[in-house]
């Protein structure tokens, strides 16, 4: 992770299943609460190469966590296929998206 006053970056690569996704939702978890921390917490996904259901709950969760610390999370350059889970289940909804 890597980040400033207003923007705080975690990178996440490679695949994203119920094994990796409590270490996710860990990470982020701390990227939110950290007293003093970003208003802003960027998620880098462009290393990741797969997402199943457990890695959009960890980023759902994420952005609700989020919201309740007055914060909010926001997905760079997702690859297509987390574009099409997230588009499948309505969450594209809840995640501005940085295409940068």
């Amino acid at each position: 992770m890597s980040g400033d006053d207003q923007c705080r970056v975690v990178r996440v690569g490679g695949e994203m299943d119920i094994d990796r996704a409590p270490m996710l939702r860990d990470a982020l978890h701390s990227a939110i609460t950290r007293p003093g921390g970003s208003d802003e917490i960027v998620v880098d996904l462009s290393d990741l190469s797969f997402c199943d259901s457990s890695g959009l709950n960890a980023l759902i969760h994420a952005q609700r966590t989020a919201a309740e610390h007055g914060r909010r999370v926001v997905l760079r350059t997702p690859p297509p296929q987390v574009r099409r889970l997230l588009e499948m289940t309505g969450a594209d909804a809840l995640f501005p998206i940085a295409d940068c």
